[in-house]
């Protein structure tokens, strides 16, 4: 998959994009939240089935991910990043409605995720349609040991 959006050009991930996206999730996750994946971690949900990745690029530079996966007809957005210069230009927004798209060609007709209480990345999942279903306690444990609430989302995406 390969197709432009905006001004981003946005294609399919793989392994062989782990150190990019390495080095995206240490620019993009504040440390003190604890939420980053490293790249082994991201390697090892490339062995479980259904998992996609699709990459947005700027100006032949990475400035964003996301990682998804389906199962059956639900799918999940396990993790979105945009590189901090890149932000409020549309590369979250055009990699949420990417996975969206995914996800339907893949026969899911909801899309979940979870997100850190406070992230500023909620305000995108509320316009593009996600409803908060639900709230783990102390989920996330920062880098100084305080924890941080988790809230789960939920968006029907069955094509009308």
């Amino acid at each position: 998959m390969t197709r432009k959006a905006t001004n981003f050009l946005l294609r399919s991930g793989g392994v062989e994009d782990l150190g990019i996206v390495g080095g995206l999730c240490a620019c993009a996750f504040d440390p003190r939240y604890g939420e980053a994946w490293t790249p082994a971690q991201c390697a090892g949900m490339f062995a479980l089935p259904g998992v996609w990745m699709t990459i947005a690029v700027r100006d032949d530079q990475a400035v964003g991910f996301a990682m998804s996966r389906a199962i059956l007809d639900d799918a999940e957005l396990l993790l979105l990043a945009v590189d901090p210069a890149a932000r409020r230009g549309g590369a979250g927004r055009a990699l949420l409605r990417a996975t969206i798209v995914e996800a339907q060609l893949r026969g899911a007709t909801n899309l979940h995720l979870e997100v850190r209480s406070g992230n500023p990345a909620v305000a995108l999942y509320a316009e593009e349609g996600f409803t908060k279903i639900g709230e783990r306690r102390n989920y996330y444990r920062g880098a100084a040991g305080e924890q941080f609430n988790a809230q789960t989302f939920r968006r029907s995406i069955i094509e009308e």
